[in-house]
C-alpha cells in the first residue's frame, strides 16, 4: 500500500520512490497538451491560461478553484475569476485536470498528468485529504464487479472519517501512541 498526504505535489519516479516536485515539468507537459487541444478546436491560446496552468500545477494536491483564483490574481490581477473557472473546465475537458467533488460539495481539481490511479481518505473534521493506492483493493473491486456481471470502466473510492489529529483533539480523547 502507498499512502500520499496531498499537502504538496508528489510524483512517483520510475523506481517506485515518491519524489516531491515543484510541478514545472508537469505544467510544461500540460501546456503542450492544452495547446494542441485548443488548436484542434480552433480556440485561442492565451498568456492568462498559461499562468493558470502553471499556478495550478505548482499548487499540487486537491485545489479548490477559489484558492487557485487567489493565487493567480496575486500573480496577475488582470486575470478574472471567470477566466480561471472557464480554464479549469477546459483543463478537465482535455484531460489535464480531474474535477473532484467530495461530500462538502466544493469542486476541487487535481492534476492528471504524471499521476496513477489513487483513492481518497477524507477527514470530516478538518477536511484533510489523503491519497492512497492499494492493489488488493483494486483487485477486489474488479472481482466483485465481475461476479455481478460488470466490467469496470472507471471508479472512485472515497472513505470518510476523522483523522488521527482530529480524534486526538476531541474532549476526553487519549493519544493511542505510547
Amino acid at each position: 500500500m502507498r499512502i500520499v498526504i496531498s499537502m504538496g505535489s508528489r510524483r512517483r519516479s520510475g523506481t517506485g520512490v515518491e519524489a516531491a516536485t515543484d510541478g514545472k515539468g508537469e505544467a510544461r507537459t500540460a501546456l503542450l497538451r492544452l495547446g494542441a487541444w485548443l488548436e484542434e478546436r480552433g480556440l485561442k491560446h492565451s498568456r492568462q491560461r498559461d499562468v493558470i496552468v502553471e499556478t495550478f500545477y505548482g499548487m499540487g494536491g486537491h485545489v479548490p478553484v477559489d484558492g487557485l483564483v487567489a493565487r493567480v490574481r496575486a500573480l496577475d490581477a488582470r486575470v478574472s475569476v471567470a477566466t480561471v473557472y472557464r480554464t479549469m473546465k477546459l483543463l478537465a475537458e482535455c484531460g489535464i485536470a480531474v474535477p473532484r467533488r467530495f461530500d462538502d460539495g466544493q469542486t476541487r481539481y487535481e492534476p492528471s498528468t504524471g499521476r496513477s490511479h489513487h483513492d481518497h481518505l477524507i477527514c470530516t473534521g478538518c477536511g484533510r485529504i489523503v491519497e492512497f493506492e492499494n492493489e488488493r483493493i483494486e483487485e477486489l473491486q474488479i472481482r466483485v464487479a465481475r461476479s455481478h456481471g460488470f466490467e469496470v470502466e472507471s471508479h472512485k473510492l472515497e472513505l470518510y472519517g476523522r483523522c488521527d489529529r482530529c480524534r486526538r483533539a476531541e474532549p476526553g480523547a487519549r493519544d493511542p501512541r505510547p
